[in-house]
């Protein structure tokens, strides 16, 4: 789809978007939401290239000005606009990466990842009423959980935040590292809250792609690597308060004194990583300049160890991820592709038969690889991996 005449463009994935320099035709922009959100509230607004989470849309046909969420709303802002400027932008890229060696050291780790432990805590998470931040369905998904990282192994602590006008709590896990001299720390988040957007805080949310799938994978990827020591500090959280504004998240961050911020190597977030949205699996590693490295860590490993489709962003939004970002702190998200296509999340129907184990899996052991890079492994008979990952050593 293009527009005469010498201009820029914007590619989101194989999709390209052409348009007049002079931007008479056409206004284009670049909307960022979750699920269908903008679509939803701005029917009127005509949509020149759809890609699911992120869309071109035309703010001069019919008029249109420039849309705002409404000021006022409980939940987080569920879309982003943005116009695109006159020059040649790609906003998702679908990375071309030769496959790495498939050390046995790996293989044996991601052999430990388990789709029945992952399914068992899909099955309890979902079998909540709700997991609204201020739910007491909440509380006992932070407890089944708490004990789940503490049988892995993790020192795990509760950090209470405020969610508007009521209170929820974070979830921290810590498995120090074995290594001598300065150690870095890596994170692996999600959030373990869930929401039904229609129906209020009281209303049946079962949350099981969002994010029930990205709370168990963290748990599941705890799990493992508990089975292995490790140069670098590991740190499992599972944060509250995310679909009413990045809460646990931004006051986890805000919270971090100096020296632990300069310690923290990489953050992983897990948000929806179940539901097969597209022919073949796909998914998207979203972070920032910042974060490059990781990403590449991160394609790296997808290509060596899963058949999973890469796409690549660097426009962060939404999810816990980006008050990491914002805070200078190298963050990267993995969420199953084309997530927009999900229209079950933020309600009663995001149940667990929405779910498809072997896409979370695949993610899992993309996720699994690229960490073992990240932490180093110290034991006896495992090689050192500090060669194989681009991401720089952090600590303070």
């Amino acid at each position: 789809m293009s527009v005469p005449g010498e201009g820029a463009s914007i590619r989101l994935g194989d999709q390209v978007f052409e348009w007049a320099a002079d931007g008479r035709a056409v206004r284009p922009a670049l909307v960022t939401q979750v699920g269908r959100s903008f679509q939803v509230q701005h029917p009127e607004v005509p949509v020149l290239l759809d890609h699911g989470r992120h869309l071109v849309v035309d703010l001069v046909a019919g008029g249109v000005p420039a849309p705002r969420r409404p000021e006022g709303a409980d939940e987080h802002a569920d879309w982003r606009i943005e116009h695109l400027p006159a020059g040649a932008v790609v906003v998702v890229d679908r990375p071309s990466v030769e496959a790495g060696p498939a050390d046995d050291d790996t293989a044996g780790l991601l052999a430990g990842l388990s789709p029945q432990s992952f399914d068992e805590s899909m099955r309890f998470l979902t079998g909540l009423p709700t997991r609204h931040s201020w739910s007491t369905g909440f509380g006992e998904a932070a407890d089944w959980s708490s004990d789940r990282l503490a049988g892995s192994g993790f020192a795990v602590t509760r950090h209470s935040i405020t969610v508007g006008t009521g209170s929820s709590a974070n979830v921290v896990g810590e498995l120090p590292g074995t290594g001598t001299g300065d150690r870095a720390v890596v994170l692996v988040t999600a959030h373990l809250d869930s929401v039904n957007t229609p129906g209020g805080p009281s209303a049946p949310a079962p949350g099981a792609d969002d994010n029930g799938s990205g709370s168990a994978g963290a748990l599941e990827l705890g799990r493992v690597l508990a089975g292995r020591s490790w140069r670098h500090d590991l740190r499992v959280i599972l944060f509250g308060g995310e679909e009413q504004g990045l809460h646990g998240s931004r006051q986890y961050v805000a919270a971090l004194a100096p020296h632990e911020r300069a310690r923290i190597r990489a953050v992983l977030n897990l948000d929806m990583v179940g539901s097969l949205n597209t022919a073949a699996p796909t998914v998207l590693l979203e972070g920032a300049p910042l974060s490059a490295a990781l990403i590449d860590d991160l394609a790296r490993a997808a290509a060596t160890w899963t058949g999973l489709a890469v796409e690549t962003s660097l426009n962060p939004f939404a999810s816990d991820h980006v008050p990491f970002l914002d805070g200078g702190i190298p963050a990267v998200l993995t969420i199953e592709g084309a997530d927009s296509a999900n229209k079950n999340i933020h309600s009663d129907r995001d149940v667990l038969a929405t779910v498809t184990t072997d896409l979370a899996m695949q993610i899992l052991r993309m996720d699994a690889a690229a960490l073992a890079g990240w932490l180093q492994p110290v034991e006896a008979g495992q090689k050192s991996r500090a060669e194989g990952s681009s991401v720089p050593l952090r600590t303070a």
